[in-house]
């Protein structure tokens, strides 16, 4: 199992793209594809070193260099487009392939190029409105250079091209000729069948947003479609065949929720995990926990959790997470008599309680998407971590009731100095990036930059550093990885508009705020939509397509914002884990090498511990806002 440098958020067995680039999107592709690859690690690292020289500016010298947020925006979105067609290159977009795995052997290439033909339909109708709107966006300038707006929305309909060339230069080579053909004559029928019965299609009123918005996006997904075309998709056909509303429209939401400066952190905080797994960072903290605690009854347990719920501090991502601590801990635990599906149970649920530990990608897209204050989804996410993590400690301590440790004994205080020694540099950085974004001294964007920054320093000091080469495969795995996240953001972003406009919205928000037992039945039914949706989405989609919908009822409500967001990032990190579908249950059976049919049923008094405390959450306020 690859580390988050290759894996989208968290894929898995049941989430990936079409055969890998070795499979057949030809040797003329992948050279062409590596000038690309040059220019998203430069774009990386531009990125940076314009971030460093801002916090510079700022703070060393007390004055801002107005331009570099605008050069930084522009750097951006062409990082993120150009990321998402390498993403489709290296088979890193997230998909549902649950369905599809469990058809005959016979369906599965007309499903296959079915997936592929409706990714194609969606680049194919939306990319002449990206043209246009890159053409409209000329007239807008921007205030320190006075560049044309064009010259940043321009890499909208270039992703959009590259990604069309791309899927159809792997159409061509690996699908069969009969499949493709069948498969592009069912979508064309479908659309030409749509554009017939547009006119009367606005009747059905709120049926539309079942079709196409439900219909159209659920059939996608079991299709094996990436979920972001999905979601594209829903809002292109919704808005074309149902209303009147020019399809610009889709392309500007997109880029809205794809551009916003506080996003810069998500590439800069994917590297920093990429850093933090090629240095060793992490299995020094590793090492170092199971020097203190690892003698005790359940103590490799502790040290399992202790580890996740302080490199989550750093790498911000549950895979990378999971891929540090497993190897270093799984074969001690495995001579304690631990059985590897108990153990596999405890690093997913391990991994689901860590979530909120900033920095937190899901937390710093969730602060953008909802108007939320990222310094107070850090403060809070730790409180709250901490809670999840007595509850898995005490059923871990239960559980090792009958554990063996004859012959584990603690070691002398002079190797614990030691080991502590070389932890140190790396323990400092959770710490140093809670305390900097909480108490306002830097944004998180900043923090990134800076934590990049020690990383790679103390990496190169104290860890054995990094080859050039590896550094710069680890800046085309961040801008591929972006790319697949910030689609998905951007597309999300654009359903999330659809729906609203539709209506349903404000139908849904006096539905809500109706419910017998107020503000309390509202939180549970929440907890139960985000467990479901945590299981078939994954966390980072859910998020972007709710939070903009339930936001403003759980404001209508009084609920604080601080407090809302803690309950649903937790209650979609359990549905993740959640068997049989939950698509994080998959990733960590695969790097602890269990079978899922046995983990299955030894994970469910973990999820029902991480629930208990997801209810007390949910039920005490106090503690979501205790650190503000």
């Amino acid at each position: 199992m690859s580390d988050v440098q290759t894996q989208p958020l968290l894929g898995g067995e049941h989430y990936s793209e079409p055969e890998p680039t070795s499979s057949g999107i030809g040797r003329t592709t992948s050279r062409w594809m590596v000038p690309l690859e040059a220019v998203s690690a430069a774009l990386t690292l531009g990125i940076i070193g314009l971030l460093l020289a801002a916090v510079l500016s700022r703070y060393v010298f007390a004055s801002a260099i107005v331009w570099i947020d605008e050069v930084v925006s522009i750097s951006f979105i062409w990082l993120t487009m150009i990321g998402a067609a390498l993403a489709m290159h290296r088979n890193e977009h997230l998909r549902l392939s649950l369905m599809v795995d469990k058809l005959p052997a016979r369906w599965q290439p007309f499903v296959h190029a079915f997936a592929l033909t409706v990714v194609a339909a969606f680049l194919l109708g939306l990319l002449p409105s990206a043209v246009e709107y890159a053409q409209e966006e000329w007239f807008i300038k921007s205030p320190a250079l006075d560049l044309p707006n064009t010259y940043r929305v321009a890499s909208i309909p270039f992703g959009l091209g590259l990604m069309l060339l791309i899927l159809m230069g792997y159409a061509w080579r690996t699908v069969p000729v009969k499949a493709l053909v069948s498969a592009v004559l069912l979508v064309g029928a479908t659309a030409a069948l749509c554009h017939v019965l547009a006119p009367s299609l606005p009747a059905l009123g709120s049926w539309n947003m079942v079709i196409f918005l439900v219909g159209v996006v659920a059939v996608c997904l079991m299709a094996g479609v990436p979920i972001a075309f999905c979601f594209g998709l829903g809002a292109l056909s919704y808005l074309a065949f149902t209303t009147h509303v020019p399809l610009l429209i889709v392309v500007g939401r997109m880029d809205e929720g794809m551009s916003s400066l506080i996003l810069v952190s998500v590439p800069i905080f994917v590297l920093l995990g990429c850093v933090l797994d090629a240095t060793g960072m992490g299995k020094a903290i590793v090492d170092f926990l199971a020097s203190l605690i690892g003698h005790v009854k359940a103590g490799m347990s502790y040290v399992l959790l202790g580890s996740l719920f302080i490199v989550s501090g750093i790498s911000g991502s549950k895979v990378s997470d999971m891929a540090t601590v497993a190897p270093a801990l799984f074969p001690e635990m495995k001579r304690r008599g631990n059985k590897p599906k108990e153990m596999v149970a405890l690093l997913a649920t391990g991994a689901a309680m860590a979530d909120t530990v900033p920095p937190s990608i899901v937390l710093i897209v969730l602060g953008s998407v909802a108007g939320v204050s990222i310094a107070g989804l850090f403060q809070s996410g730790f409180v709250v971590a901490m809670v999840l993590l007595l509850s898995l400690l005490g059923l871990a301590r239960w559980k090792a009731r009958h554990e063996h440790v004859e012959g584990a004994t603690r070691p002398p205080l002079k190797v614990i100095g030691r080991v502590l020694l070389v932890a140190a540099p790396a323990l400092v950085l959770p710490f140093l990036i809670r305390s900097a974004v909480g108490g306002g001294v830097a944004t998180a964007t900043e923090v990134s930059t800076i934590a990049v920054l020690y990383a790679l320093v103390i990496g190169q000091v104290m860890y054995g550093g990094i080859g050039l080469r590896k550094f710069y495969d680890m800046l085309v795995e961040t801008a591929a990885l972006s790319g697949a996240i910030l689609l998905i953001l951007g597309a999300a972003s654009a359903m999330a508009w659809t729906i609203t406009q539709s209506g349903v919205v404000q139908q849904l928000s006096v539905f809500m705020t109706s419910l017998p037992g107020g503000a309390a039945a509202f939180m549970a039914v929440t907890i139960l939509v985000f467990l479901v949706l945590g299981c078939l989405l994954e966390g980072l989609p859910a998020v972007l397509l709710l939070a903009p919908i339930m936001f403003p009822i759980a404001k209508k409500l009084g609920i604080n914002d601080i407090h809302y967001s803690m309950v649903i990032v937790c209650a979609m990190n359990v549905g993740l884990m959640m068997p049989p579908i939950g698509v994080g249950f998959y990733v960590a059976c695969r790097i602890g090498d269990a079978k899922p049919d046995e983990v299955m049923g030894a994970i469910w008094p973990y999820l029902v511990a991480l629930l208990v405390g997801v209810v007390v959450i949910a039920a005490v306020p106090a503690i979501s806002t205790i650190a503000l």
